[in-house]
């Protein structure tokens, strides 16, 4: 005579489900990202070690880390060179004091013919928000110039330090200029050390490994399409245990309103 299930072995059937629906949704989530979501969106409350061990059972694994690889090019001749005065500080404690930027690639495909969109982005210390980002055809001064008064204009109080590595858009001395004009202190990478800006770099993996990488993109509207869908859902959805198992709008918000 077979017995019942227990309510144990009926929770993780359940458990299960939602799990599946999670992965299949999202396989770029690993067991913990998986836990989160299902007590934020699913009210669903169960440990790192019960979502682990039922991910196991299902063979449920996120999919691999691919090493990103920057396209931002080194000035032959800066024209502004800045100390590196974030010194891997890597925190902040209020929006809008420490901003990072960067610049990197996506290609796309028209029939066999390979095609590029480069995507500039700024992203603040203490949320980890995308404050601003430009997606153009080409990584010129325009698509790095356009970015950083995007952000400008949607915080026009802001004063941060301004950290980049020493691409030759950010050793531009017309862009130093405006940094100065906006009331920002400007930080650079030291040679060849991308770890100084690391969370910006994770940034960029992150958003790879998640709706890039073994995906082939055969149009440009579908990869901007990608990119600006992304970024809203980073901003706005993806939750962040370094941030209190929050989204970056929500830790932004949240200081606004305790302030």
């Amino acid at each position: 005579m077979h017995r019942g299930l227990t309510k144990g072995e009926i929770t993780n059937r359940l458990i299960a489900d939602k799990i599946e629906k999670i992965h299949e949704e999202s396989p770029d989530k690993g067991y913990r990202r998986i836990r989160d979501d299902l007590e934020r969106y699913h009210d669903i409350k169960a440990n790192d070690k019960r979502v682990l061990r039922i991910c196991r059972r299902l063979d449920i694994r996120s999919t691999i880390k691919y090493e990103n690889n920057g396209c931002t090019r080194q000035a032959a001749n800066p024209q502004y060179i800045a100390e590196n005065l974030l010194n891997r500080e890597f925190t902040a404690n209020s929006p809008n004091k420490k901003w990072l930027t960067d610049v990197t690639e996506f290609k796309y495909f028209i029939g066999v013919e390979k095609r590029k969109v480069y995507l500039s982005a700024i992203l603040d210390l203490y949320d980890r928000r995308i404050v601003s980002y430009v997606v153009r055809d080409s990584n010129s001064n325009a698509l790095v110039f356009d970015t950083f008064d995007a952000a400008v204009n949607a915080n026009p109080d802001a004063h941060p330090i301004f950290h980049s590595d020493r691409g030759f858009q950010y050793t531009n001395r017309v862009f130093h200029k405006k940094l100065e004009v906006a009331g920002m202190t400007q930080s650079m990478s030291r040679v060849a050390k991308c770890i100084d800006n690391g969370p910006m770099e994770g940034f960029w993996g992150i958003l790879k490994r998640e709706r890039y990488y073994g995906k082939r993109f055969t149009s440009r509207e579908s990869v901007v399409k990608m990119i600006e869908e992304y970024i809203e859902y980073y901003n706005n959805k993806r939750l962040q245990r370094n941030l209190g198992v929050l989204t970056p709008m929500e830790k932004h918000d949240m200081y606004l309103h305790a302030a």
